[in-house]
């Protein structure tokens, strides 16, 4: 046998050791990898939850305030009292038109004159009513100048009932709080409490005032 030959055999196991520490060596950075897995997945969960925490829960409480109604009103005891229901009040114009809010010259009739003791009805006659000043209601539903909502669409040409937008509204006995987003002015109930879009109701994500 030559001298190569030998020289072979000699090296063989030598480079066989080398190549079994360099293959150990791999394992062993791919069990650290693997293993540098598990927090990096954890710390993302945990980072994923506390942003929808924040985002959908926290932000939103922030970013409203909360106000009161000038008056507090009293629905149920105006629709007991009305003949048609929500169009006594909330009616249609000769032209089509929606007249939303009514003015203090619709109330003047009933109010010219303090009814009972409840101090609500005293505050309505005494500060707007005998001052002839309009009551600067909080409109839940008051839309940007850019948008133009059809009630007579809805109402006359869908035949839909007030309450599938507004919810038993005539059954209120006090005003809801009106919750203004501090950024653009609005109502956080154009869009509704829940940004998920999960709904209950139908009026749960609409205007519902």
């Amino acid at each position: 046998m030559s001298t190569s030959d030998d020289n072979a055999k000699q090296i063989s196991p030598e480079a066989a050791g080398d190549d079994d520490a360099a293959s150990s060596s791999e394992i062993e950075k791919k069990e650290q990898g693997n293993g540098s897995f598990g927090p990096v997945t954890l710390f993302f969960i945990l980072g994923f939850a506390v942003s929808l925490i924040l985002g959908w829960v926290i932000s939103p409480e922030l970013l409203y305030s909360q106000k009161k109604q000038p008056i507090d009103y009293n629905h149920l005891l105006h629709v007991a009292e009305v003949d048609d229901g929500c169009e006594s009040c909330h009616f249609f114009r000769a032209d089509g038109t929606f007249s939303g809010i009514p003015k203090l010259e619709m109330c003047i009739d009933c109010h010219e004159e303090v009814q009972g003791e409840d101090p609500e009805e005293i505050k309505f006659v005494e500060e707007y009513v005998v001052k002839e000043r309009e009551v600067p209601w909080l409109i839940y539903s008051r839309q940007p100048d850019s948008v133009f909502f059809s009630h007579a669409a809805h109402i006359k040409g869908a035949k839909m009932d007030c309450v599938t937008c507004h919810g038993p509204i005539g059954e209120s006995e006090t005003s809801r709080v009106y919750e203004e987003n501090r950024i653009t002015g609005y109502s956080r109930d154009i869009w509704g409490k829940n940004i998920a879009g999960f709904k209950k109701n139908s009026w749960d994500r609409m205007k519902n005032g």
